[in-house]
């Protein structure tokens, strides 16, 4: 079993979605998971291969997937040989409607949809081609709101695949027990609060009820990685915000988000991401949207 990268997004309490449409030559993210639901589309991709959860499958010429908060999933290179793919990533959270909106006849299947997307979901070809108009123009639309409407009626077409097909086995996408996830949310919140200050294993163990080297084990065998690897991944997801939405300077990020030391930030935001803070700014100036 590869090693499970955890990624923190780049979505805040303030936003509901994130999108990003980009080209590419190769798939090379490793596998990874993170909290929030990922819708993705993948075009000329034939050949290649995703992984979701327990399930592997070569795909066709053209994909689309919900994936559920906490299931790991990745796209392989395998046997595609197309020199530019086109890949459409949606992130949002399990929050993205008010609570009072969840009892709503008029959400009951797209509810039912984000449950199953627990297992991941692959949909039709049909549901593909009903979809496609929005998809590939949600990302460069300019209206904020019209945006947020167009995102709202792709959820719909895709609760509406009566063919969208599990993808994970029951047993591979467990859930964590109500009380853990309550503790875990705890922790995250307190993180994401404060994680321009220096925060230690103490604090956060005594917020957890716990003692340090309790909260440790526990800590890593919730979330698959340490404390320090979370903090830091915390800080880089803040960071690749900041560079993807505001023409601040790199220096002013790299403090700003709780990194005291601009050349250790570089290094550790290559070795992360794959590219410097500079490189990553370049790549997804003119394709990204927070909404």
């Amino acid at each position: 079993m590869k090693e499970v990268l955890t990624e923190i997004t780049p979505l805040s309490p303030k936003d509901f979605f994130f999108i990003v449409d980009r080209h590419k030559t190769r798939f090379a993210f490793p596998v990874h998971k993170h909290s929030e639901y990922e819708i993705n589309f993948v075009e000329h991709c034939s050949g290649a291969k995703r992984v979701v959860g327990d399930s592997v499958e070569k795909v066709g010429e053209y994909e689309l997937v919900l994936i559920g908060g906490g299931l790991e999933h990745f796209w392989e290179q395998a046997e595609c040989k197309s020199p530019d793919m086109r890949e459409i990533t949606i992130q949002f959270e399990a929050g993205v409607f008010p609570e009072s909106f969840s009892d709503k006849i008029q959400f009951r299947d797209i509810n039912i949809m984000l449950e199953r997307a627990k297992y991941g979901l692959a949909f039709s070809n049909a549901t593909i081609l009903k979809s496609y108009s929005i998809l590939d123009t949600l990302a460069a639309e300019q209206d904020r709101f019209e945006q947020l409407l167009n995102f709202f009626r792709l959820l719909n077409i895709l609760a509406k695949d009566s063919r969208a097909r599990e993808l994970s086995s029951v047993s591979f996408a467990k859930e964590r027990e109500p009380e853990e996830e309550e503790r875990i949310m705890k922790v995250k919140k307190f993180i994401h609060e404060h994680f321009t200050e220096e925060i230690t294993l103490a604090q956060i163990a005594d917020i957890a009820g716990m003692s340090p080297s309790s909260f440790s084990r526990y800590f890593h065998l919730a979330t698959g990685r340490t404390l320090r690897d979370y903090l830091i991944d915390s800080r880089l997801g803040k960071a690749s915000r900041l560079l993807m939405s505001t023409d601040l300077n790199i220096s002013e990020i790299c403090y700003s988000c709780g990194f005291n030391n601009l050349s250790n930030f570089n290094r550790i935001f290559k070795s992360r991401r794959g590219s410097t803070p500079k490189e990553f700014r370049k790549m997804y100036k003119h394709n990204r949207v927070l909404v």
